[in-house]
């Protein structure tokens, strides 16, 4: 695993261990790229094969599911088979033991697959939703499906109501609860990592921005430039599976 980290990077990466086994509390903003690892693809990625040519305003905004909830559900049915299908990788899993060897970690990611709870983090704040779960349109709450409903939509087992993903769609707003921890995450942080995300989908990428408004440290893992990049130091340049693994390793040394 230490292969795939150029052998100049070295130094940045002792200074990042050094930098975070001296936080007290440390704010990890993860998105796409740490679970395309696991084989998950982007969300424009999943823009292929039988949905090759489609817009996203057609598969995911309220208007599309209004006008078609089923073909909607189709398209979130194929992802939701493609999630269960993925594992953690080498990087989930170590995001959830650095949780436990620092005094406080908040973890943030934009990623809607669940693979850092299925990977042992706990309290994670699900900026856009998780895709295994439903809500019900019309109450507005994560709900149950029925299991008496007739068709081929799925209906809430409490008012019968329509279900939809419980994921943040085009025009929708962040959850209030989840915006807000997040917030208060990178107001109070003394390390913000960014991890795996393009730093280019707000309000999300706002999270690191607050941190370096701060003149907190500011740590970005990618294996390409952001928008962050020029910002961040260290940068370390990698895969979130290569470069996690080997930080924490020398976290426990520092």
């Amino acid at each position: 695993m230490t292969s795939e980290i150029p052998a100049s990077a070295h130094l940045s990466m002792q200074r990042a261990a050094g930098t975070v086994a001296a936080a007290r509390h440390v704010c990890v903003l993860t998105g796409a790229g740490i679970s395309a690892e696991s084989g998950i693809p982007t969300f424009r990625d999943a823009l292929t094969g039988l949905w090759a040519g489609f817009r996203p305003e057609e598969l995911a905004t309220l208007d599309a599911f209004e006008r078609d909830p089923a073909f909607v559900w189709r398209w979130y049915e194929w992802r939701r088979e493609l999630v269960r299908q993925a594992r953690p990788n080498a990087g989930h899993l170590a995001l959830a033991e650095l949780a436990r060897r620092v005094p406080r970690l908040t973890l943030v990611t934009q990623n809607v697959d669940g693979l850092h709870q299925r990977a042992g983090s706990v309290d994670v704040i699900e900026y856009h939703g998780n895709i295994l779960r439903d809500r019900c349109l019309a109450e507005q709450i994560v709900a149950e499906r029925s299991r008496d409903a007739g068709g081929d939509l799925p209906r809430c087992a409490s008012c019968g109501g329509l279900l939809r993903p419980d994921v943040v769609w085009f025009g929708e707003m962040i959850p209030a609860v989840a915006m807000r921890l997040a917030d208060a995450a990178a107001e109070d942080c003394d390390v913000f990592m960014s991890v795996g995300t393009s730093s280019l989908v707000y309000p999300a990428a706002g999270l690191a921005e607050i941190a370096l408004s701060r003149g907190v440290a500011v740590i970005e893992i990618n294996p390409n430039p952001t928008e962050l990049t020029t910002h961040a130091d260290p940068v370390l340049a990698g895969p979130a599976g290569a470069i996690l693994p080997v930080l924490l390793d020398l976290i426990g040394r520092n």
